[in-house]
């Protein structure tokens, strides 16, 4: 894999065609869509504002675009979705997370097509591919992050049903979707966890902004459960499937997630790049200064570094192999070397990178975000290192499992 902030896919037809498409998009129409309603990334988003979105971007083929050719999709293997998640984290564009579907859409429902009845296919899942309806995902809880095994939100039997009490947050999406996946610990069993479909205009639903992060983003959602009534058709799977459904994705969601952090490294890089080149400093640009080609020297060298270990654990994952202890390396080496990269656009910038509005400034706290977000950067040293004192020796740590 050859270095540039600008991948070319020269080899792969279709994804060079893919590839090309977006960007025409993200920096054409969506761009020209966003300055027609003043946006910025602290802007409360509406469901009236996403939905133009939505259907447009099923329209020319990217909103579900991984998806199997019989839900509208390119079937994509898990390196092509990723390098269309780099695109758009890379973009700039505010409503990124809207256009492959990771708010709301096809993306933010995962891999729960295969769990779902033919009655949740028509009713949620098909709604949502089309741009009709968004779902959000409810797991973490104000004392039950990590340890999800912590919760304490419950499904009480009820006649042919169960009643749902308590309290998720950080619920993604949760201000304008539809229905949540919600996983609940089964009242009358022991360690026993299972999944919903619930929607959230149900009686005894209710859904609350949930604190602001640091990104200054609105797209977190509290929900809180009184008693709210769902039917054996809304139970995802079987019972006790809970965690396997919630949590079986983890390897894979976890290297999916990195390719958009990799996009706004590339963007906070990209930034820099252009500052250094533009700026005067005695009398000549600032890219001029040895102090300041050597920083992005490493930055550069940390992003292709990442890139690197992502696609190569993506490929595995293509190739039929289990990458569990890499998707920790790759999540953990990500994490850390972005926020760097950030860090060093905002200490070049100078006071302009330090100032609310300007692009690297908010690329700073996002990127600062996810060392923490989908797992924190000590849990995946837990990870590896459990894999690595668990291996037998004269083996390699990280071997792939097969699945």
């Amino acid at each position: 894999m050859s270095f540039t902030l600008t991948p070319s896919y020269d080899d792969n037809p279709r994804l060079a065609d893919l590839v090309g498409r977006l960007r025409d998009y993200l920096n054409g129409e969506l761009a020209d869509y966003e300055a027609g309603l003043g946006l910025t990334p602290e802007t409360r988003l509406t469901r009236p504002m996403l939905e133009p979105v939505w259907r447009r971007c099923r329209e020319l083929g990217f909103y579900g675009v991984h998806l199997p050719h019989r839900y509208g999709g390119q079937d994509l293997t898990h390196t092509e979705l990723a390098a269309l998640k780099e695109e758009v984290g890379a973009s700039g564009r505010i409503l990124h997370h809207c256009v492959l579907g990771d708010m709301g859409g096809p993306l933010r429902a995962g891999p729960i097509f295969a769990h779902a009845t033919e009655h949740q296919l028509q009713t949620y899942l098909l709604p949502v591919i089309r741009g009709e309806r968004a779902c959000c995902f409810s797991l973490t809880e104000p004392d039950a992050g990590s340890d999800v095994r912590a919760m304490r939100t419950t499904a009480t039997p009820d006649g042919e049903g169960w009643r749902i009490s308590g309290h998720k947050v950080f619920s993604s999406a949760g201000p304008f979707a539809d229905f949540s996946v919600l996983i609940a610990r089964m009242a009358d069993e022991v360690e026993t966890y299972s999944a919903f479909l619930v929607d959230l205009d149900s009686p005894g639903c209710t859904v609350t902004d949930g604190q602001t992060p640091m990104s200054g983003q609105h797209i977190e959602a509290d929900i809180v459960f009184d008693r709210c009534h769902v039917t054996r058709e809304q139970l995802l799977g079987s019972v006790g499937d809970g965690l396997r459904i919630g949590l079986g994705r983890v390897t894979t969601n976890r290297l999916l997630h990195c390719p958009t952090v990799l996009g706004h490294a590339r963007r906070a890089l990209e930034l820099t790049v252009e500052f250094a080149r533009t700026r005067q400093v005695f009398g000549g640009p600032l890219g001029a200064l040895q102090s300041i080609q050597h920083k992005l020297a490493d930055m550069a060298t940390a992003y292709y570094a990442a890139r690197s270990m992502v696609h190569d654990a993506l490929a595995a994952l293509d190739a039929g192999a289990r990458p569990r202890t890499e998707a920790f390396m790759c999540k953990l080496f990500v994490a850390e070397n972005a926020f760097r990269i950030a860090d060093e656009a905002v200490q070049i910038h100078g006071k302009a990178g330090l100032t609310r509005g300007a692009e690297v400034e908010w690329l700073f706290r996002r990127l600062r975000m996810f060392r923490i977000l989908t797992g924190s950067s000590e849990i995946q040293r837990n990870g590896i290192a459990k894999a690595l004192l668990a291996t037998e020796p004269g083996t390699t740590p990280a071997t792939r499992e097969r699945t």
